[in-house]
This record gives C-alpha cells, structure tokens and sequence, in this order.
C-alpha cells in the first residue's frame, strides 16, 4: 500500500521583517509550536516556486507544488477556475477571473479602494452577477458564473486573450487609470467594465451596503485570462489518487483537472473566519481514503493584500494550530508523510506576491538534508538545506519512497 501523503499549504504565509515585529517576520513571531516539531523532528529545506519569466501567482505556484511544470501546463488562472465551476470552454472561449472590487474617486481619479469589495458574502456577490448576466442577456458574448465571496468568472464567448490585465490585488490604494485592460481587444473590455458599474452602482445589494457603510461592489475588474487548461491525470501519472481540500476555486480547478477528488467544506471562506476544524475532518476523512491530500488555507494571503499584521498573524498561528496540529497526529498514525509550506511570500509591506523562496518542512525527517528549530524564513539561508529550483521538483521528492 502506498505511504499516506499530506501536503499543508499555508497559502502567502513568508513575509519580510516588520519594525513592529522587533525586526521579526509574521512566521517568526507566531505562536507555530507544530510547524517548528515538523522543522525540529523532520527535514527542512526551501524551493523556488515560480518559473523565470512567470508572476508568482497562487496558479502558477500550486500547479509545480503538485508536479505539474507550469511551462508546459500553464494557460491561465482563469480556466483553472472555470474548471472548479464546471463550467466548460469551448475552444475559442477565453475565461477571465471576473473580481467584485470597491472603487473610489480621488483628486487624481479612481483608486482601487478594496479589490475584494469588504469581502463581500457569496450569497450578496450572487445577486450581483445574477444581475449582470440579466443587463447583457442571453446571447451576449459576454457570460458571468458567482463562485466565492469577491471571486467570479467571466467567459467571453469567442474571445480574445490577447489583452494586458492586472490583478486587482496588486494595484490597492492605486489609480485604475492605467491599469485597465489594454491591448488589441483592451477597449472591449473597459467598456464592459464601465457598463458593469452603471449596473452595480444601482443594485438593491449596493444601496444597503452603503447605508450599512460597508464597501459597495460598485466594479467588475478581469485579469487572469486564458483558453482551457488540459492536465495528464495524477493517477497516470504518478500512479496516485488524491484529494483536494480548498475554499477557492483556483485550487478546486487545479484538483479537479488533475483528478483528484474536490472535497467542498461547508463554512470554507478563504478567510480568517474559515471552518478550519471541518477542513481538518475532511482531510482526515481523505487520508483514510487515498494516497495524497493537499489542504489549502488562503487566510495569511488574503491578509497580506489587506495590509492586516494582526490577522495574518491570526491566521499563521490557526494554519498550525487547528489544521497542521491534528493533521500532524493523523500521518503519525497512519505512519504517513506531511509536507508544510507556502506557495510564495506575500509580503504586508507590497500587499501583493513576490517570487522568492519559500521555506519547506517533511515531517518524518528524509534520509538526506538537515532540521532546523523552528518553521520561518531563516530555512532559506540555512547551509546545508535542501534546494529545488522547481515545485514539481520538490513534489517528486516527496512522493518518491
């Protein structure tokens, strides 16, 4: 029987040192008493998780992580998504992440006030999109799919990819002015985007959000395109079953394109209010069930693009109390094998990725490679670490007996 396999992925948890902190990063000051025994008892090392040439997105990054090279996979963040949501591209159709973002006038224009909208619920967000689909009608070339909270989809129907987006997490307290979509089909889109907001602006959901002094939903904004994405099975190709344990359809997409079991987790936000523990049963239930899990916590992300040291600090130390603890104790029984990590810094200072490397912990120890005594970014530096220059490199180390 196959050894048991879990990988913990705290998802933006490296950062930079912070003068608040002491000079400490988040990792460094968070209580983190299991992931330190993973880096104390196991093998400890550190891994480039985005190609030369490629933006240190969650797609790119999660995709080498589960042994798939991005630079012969890779067509999009979008399609992965579109995946998730069952929704099928024809093979002229471009998918492009459709985000609810809060923006606001200025002196110098409009800013990108809240690329999440307040984190807008997914049952407010759903009506939002209800009524775009409504305004652009049925035959439009232009369809929109809700998925979670601020994070939707929009297919264009025989569309063009061939346009210059820019995430919306990546330009916070930013003029939009210049980072519109442009390109050859650049005009199609600002226009879609500009019709978008006469639509939101007037929505019962935004009036009662603005009257309650929330963030109004008041823009779409897209980025993220690309044409379907085609993955070789993770049981053909590595001779694995597996399940994928995530709130966000990102890393749906990515497990339901590899064919591993997309296990849905009532209560599962992508935030700091997530149901950790029913993510933690849900893993445990898996692991009994198949070779790998791999369990996906967004909080530390989400709360590096929000600026907020006091929830990504939260959110390291609930990644390594109510999902790496348990977790640790289930691969003990099973006599299994656990991988922690992240799948790129999101420092607070940039509010958005960079493409460092990021420090790695296999827990029981390899037979090559040296520990550490304590889970931070000071692995990085550290002489004698394991290295890999790829995250498909590293997952096959893992999987290997």
């Amino acid at each position: 029987m196959a050894v048991k396999r879990i990988i913990l992925l705290g998802d933006g948890m490296p950062d930079e040192p912070i003068e608040a902190l002491g000079g400490r990063t988040p990792l460094m000051a968070a209580k983190t008493p299991n992931l330190d025994r993973m880096a104390r008892e196991g093998t400890v090392g550190y891994v480039r998780t985005t190609p030369e040439g490629y933006s240190p997105g969650s797609d790119v990054t999660n995709m080498g992580l589960l042994g798939y090279d991005p630079r012969k996979y890779y067509t999009g963040r979008a399609p992965l998504e579109a995946a998730a949501m069952g929704v099928n591209l024809g093979p002229s159709d471009v998918a492009y992440r459709c985000n609810l973002v809060t923006l606001a006038p200025n002196a110098e224009g409009v800013l990108m006030q809240d690329f999440s909208a307040g984190h807008i619920d997914s049952e407010s967000a759903a009506a939002l999109v209800a009524a775009l689909n409504e305004y652009f009608g049925e035959k439009s070339e232009f369809r929109f799919y809700p998925g979670v909270s601020y994070r939707h989809l929009m297919v264009w129907v025989n569309g063009s990819g061939d346009v210059k987006c820019t995430p919306p997490h990546d330009i916070t307290g930013t003029n939009v002015k210049d980072f519109l979509p442009r390109g050859a089909q650049g005009e199609t889109l600002r226009h879609l985007i500009g019709e978008s907001q006469m639509v939101l602006k007037r929505h019962p959901v935004n009036k009662d959000r603005k009257s309650g002094n929330k963030p109004e939903a008041n823009s779409i904004w897209l980025w993220g395109q690309g044409r379907a994405t085609l993955l070789p099975k993770l049981g053909e190709l590595r001779g694995l079953s597996g399940a994928m344990i995530s709130a966000v359809d990102l890393m749906k997409g990515i497990g339901a394109l590899s064919g591993m079991e997309v296990v849905n987790v009532p209560g599962a936000t992508g935030y700091i209010d997530t149901n950790y523990e029913g993510k933690a049963r849900a893993a445990i239930k898996a692991l009994n069930e198949k070779d790998l899990v791999y369990i996906h916590i967004e909080a530390p992300d989400e709360s590096s693009h929000s600026g907020s040291l006091e929830n990504k600090l939260k959110s390291i130390e609930d990644f390594d109390a109510r999902i790496v603890g348990p977790l640790l104790a289930e691969i003990k029984r099973l006599n299994g094998r656990a991988i922690a990590l992240s799948d790129h810094p999101c420092p607070l200072s940039k509010q958005t990725h960079t493409s460092g490397p990021v420090p790695f912990a296999v827990w029981p120890a390899l037979k090559e490679g040296g520990n550490a005594e304590s889970f931070d970014e000071k692995i990085t530096e550290k002489k004698g670490a394991l290295h890999f220059d790829q995250g498909y490199e590293l997952f096959e180390r893992f999987i290997a007996e």
